[in-house]
């Protein structure tokens, strides 16, 4: 008689974040003790992937008798680069994988272009992850951070691989306490300490990274609970918020998109990036302008918006006709840099929108130059 397997159904694979203000506050340090604990207290087969300890002996320490994989090695412009092996990790398919550094960006070659991306796909083959990341890569929070911290911070990680997680862990120490860190050189190389605390590591920055910090923990845990409510029939959901980001081919555009994803993430909805090609537009007559909307297309998917493309010879008309069509509820556009002059000759989509859509919230984000990188 042939012999009949059922099936079982597996659970997806978790996803636990550690979260924290800035670099030292203990978020590698904290998920290793974990780690640790859960190996030799509960048995779980836990292996690293990936972990950064800067130089750090305190943090060395915590890596223990915990299982190391071994990196990849990656040619490059004629030098021999590490990134973490994907493919032997789940190879080894354990229970549970460390992985630091979050935002980090592969070297060209990698398998992936992010290492967030990595994660998704260790997480599709069914092996939970650990990993860490400071709160200023969080994509929507880019431009806050940026003016706080007079820096400009170039690896993020979409809000939408937020959503993801199972949990999100704060690590948290007072300010004291991380400055003091950093003037024993716990954090830094002792050269660079007074550089860092007049600037990143001054007060007012990390009291403003601290708070978001906890803001963005306290929101995963009210959207968690809200879904868990919702799916468990506690309470009737609320008919959902919808949000849209009206694109353009602009410098500076990324900045709706950061504010759509935040409006959208603290309402958990779902939301719109929306661009509007007039018949006549051939699309290459600018290649750089087409270049700047591929970008910001991508990016809208990356922070998890649906992109919307419409054909319209009026462009007014089309974001009008969406939005009833839809029933948006939140709109953000970008502040026009058009003299006065213009805009009573030519018209205002912004104005036209106000004065026909009924019951919407318009965010106007001014659309600044962008900052010039080093």
């Amino acid at each position: 008689m042939a012999e009949i397997k059922l099936e079982q159904s597996q659970e997806p694979a978790k996803l636990r974040i550690y979260i924290g203000a800035a670099p030292g506050v203990g978020k590698t340090y904290d998920m290793l003790n974990d780690a640790y604990n859960m190996k030799h207290q509960q048995g779980v087969d836990v292996v690293i992937g990936l972990v950064e300890t800067h130089g750090r002996k305190e943090t060395e320490a915590r890596i223990r008798d915990l299982d190391v994989i071994p990196q990849r090695v990656i040619p490059y412009r004629g030098v021999n680069l590490k990134e973490m092996d994907v493919d032997a990790i789940i190879a080894r398919h354990p229970h549970t994988v460390l992985v630091d550094e979050l935002a980090h960006s592969n070297v060209p070659g990698s398998r992936n272009r992010k290492r967030y991306e990595d994660v998704l796909e260790l997480l599709e083959a069914g092996i939970n992850v650990m990993t860490a990341v400071n709160i200023q890569h969080l994509e929507t929070l880019n431009d806050a951070v940026n003016r706080s911290a007079n820096t400009t911070i170039r690896e993020t990680v979409p809000d939408s691989f937020f959503k993801r997680a199972d949990e999100v862990v704060n690590v948290d120490v007072t300010v004291d306490q991380l400055r003091d860190r950093l003037r024993q050189g716990k954090i830094y190389a002792p050269e660079k300490v007074e550089q860092s605390l007049s600037n990143f590591f001054r007060k007012g920055n990390l009291n403003m990274l601290r708070e978001l910090s906890l803001r963005t923990t306290a929101e995963q845990v009210s959207n968690r609970a809200a879904e868990y409510r919702r799916v468990q029939g506690l309470e009737q959901a609320p008919i959902p918020e919808k949000v849209m980001v009206c694109l353009s081919t602009r410098p500076g555009t990324e900045r709706l998109l950061r504010v759509g994803a935040r409006i959208a993430g603290r309402l958990a909805t779902n939301w719109y990036a929306v661009y509007v090609t007039r018949p006549d537009d051939k699309g290459h007559g600018n290649p750089e302008a087409f270049h700047r909307l591929e970008e910001y297309q991508r990016m809208a998917r990356d922070l998890g918006a649906q992109v919307i493309s419409l054909t319209d010879r009026n462009v007014s008309d089309a974001l009008i006709r969406f939005a009833q069509q839809e029933n948006i509820s939140h709109v953000v556009f970008g502040q026009s840099a058009r003299s006065r002059w213009d805009i009573l000759l030519r018209g205002s989509v912004l104005n036209r929108f106000l004065s026909e859509v009924r019951d919407v919230t318009v965010q106007v984000v001014p659309m600044q130059k962008p900052v010039r990188k080093a």
